[in-house]
């Protein structure tokens, strides 16, 4: 055995949330398997924290409020960063990278903005920068991708990676409840923050689709290349609808590639609410849980589940990357570093084909279904079923598209809506992992 090997590694955690308490327990109580594991003691020297306390469940001498110099003590080999947040910690994990060390992070949004200058910080100073946590919690994905893929081709990787508003959208399909009582449950549970925005409007699911996508194809994407839609405006009567079409409602996050008119590669990254199929594996992630499909072309179809957040969970992933990165510190290697190779343009949501389901309120009149069928004919939108329900004022239209481009439908809805019969557009949703 080296003589590195018997060095201790020294580890730095910035913050003491849910995730860096559990962190810090792991390395507590699993000390001798982690040594046995890595080759080497991992040794926490700190943990950074906004004020010092006596009531943390941690020694005190280990708290510092001065994160700078903790990350630049020549005794830390590794920074880890559960702090959240954007411009503090990219100024402390550059700070850390620069000095040599290498750093483990949960931070989604920091790496959908920053990704490329975090890597090539690791590259100039040939540390690693590891983040599994940042993307579906315990679920691990990133690692396959980066390594048990990297010898084939994918295709695609969509799913649910946000557990807040999958489990709004699994309440409200399950009790009939509306949006807003479903965010209070989610609230009052511990689901949703006291501002649900990031999750219910798609912000966060879109920064795990700019990093999933990023890695997948090999091109830097990101969070603001992700067309993004949130969950607020989905309505009961949706969900509704949704069950008398055998599916059901689920936030996904989509990231693929895709033709361009030149017939070379490009990238779609996308958030939105869909309509998905009961038959499709999706369909059945209830709760806050998290599922991820990957299509890869020589491996197939891949699916990975499991919880998408929580302290234990996020904690695990974290001391997975924590481990790889103490392993290599002890063997002199690396793990694998930014692909951006490929370089492949990011597809504007108009031109990306999918099927849709349009809702809209009618009057109940003669000749109003041939109108609104001519409408969509004359956009080079192709109907596959028409459902009327009601009478009168109150009458419903329900029309499910095949195959067609964003643009194509959104000027198909803009003439819709200007048709005198036609009262109100009241939902448009895309329907996903259907054969069409």
């Amino acid at each position: 055995m080296s003589e590195s090997a018997h060095r201790a590694i020294g580890v730095a955690v910035l913050g003491l949330g849910n995730v860096g308490r559990e962190v810090v327990r792991i390395l507590d109580e699993h000390s001798a398997d982690l040594k046995a594991r890595v080759g080497a003691p991992l040794e926490l020297r700190g943990i950074a924290v906004r004020e010092v306390s006596a009531d943390r469940g941690v020694p005190e001498e280990l708290l510092t409020t001065d994160a700078a110099a903790l990350v630049s003590r020549p005794d830390v080999d590794i920074v880890v960063e559960v702090i959240g947040g954007i411009d503090l910690p990219r100024k402390l994990i550059l700070s850390a990278l620069s000095a040599g060390k290498s750093v483990v992070t949960a931070n989604k949004a920091l790496l959908a903005e920053h990704t490329g200058e975090l890597a090539e910080a690791a590259e100039a100073q040939n540390v690693d920068l590891y983040f599994e946590a940042s993307v579906a919690g315990t679920i691990p994905v990133i690692r396959p991708l980066t390594q048990s893929l990297a010898g084939d081709r994918v295709n695609k990787v969509a799913g649910i990676v946000n557990g807040t508003t999958n489990f709004i959208l699994s309440s409200m399909d399950e009790t009939g409840a509306d949006y807003a009582e479903a965010l209070v449950e989610a609230g009052r549970l511990g689901y949703a923050e006291a501002d649900p925005t990031a999750d219910v409007e798609g912000f966060d699911a879109a920064a795990k689709a700019a990093i999933l996508a990023s890695i997948a194809f090999h091109t830097r994407v990101t969070a603001g290349d992700v067309y993004r839609e949130g969950i607020s405006s989905i309505t009961a009567a949706d969900l509704e609808a949704a069950r008398a079409l055998d599916c059901t409602i689920k936030l996904l996050s989509i990231c693929e590639r895709v033709a361009g008119p030149d017939g070379r590669d490009r990238v779609s990254a996308r958030v939105y609410p869909a309509l998905v199929p009961l038959s499709h594996p999706l369909a059945s992630v209830s709760g806050a849980f998290n599922a991820v499909f990957v299509e890869a072309e020589n491996a197939g179809r891949l699916m990975f589940y499991g919880q998408g957040a929580g302290g234990s969970p996020t904690a695990s992933a974290v001391m997975g990357d924590l481990v790889m990165a103490a392993r290599n510190r002890v063997n002199g290697g690396r793990g694998p570093r930014e692909s951006k190779y490929a370089n492949l343009e990011v597809a504007p949501i108009g031109d990306i084909p999918t099927r849709y389901y349009v809702n809209m309120q009618v009057t109940d009149k003669a000749g109003v279904l041939s109108a609104v069928a001519a409408e969509f004919a004359h956009h080079g939108v192709s109907i596959s079923t028409v459902r009327q329900e009601g009478s009168g004022d109150g009458a419903r239209l329900v029309v499910v598209t095949h195959t067609a481009t964003d643009s194509a439908l959104s000027a198909t809805v803009e003439a819709l809506s200007k048709l005198e019969f036609v009262i109100a557009v009241t939902s448009v949703l895309r329907l996903e992992g259907t054969e069409e």
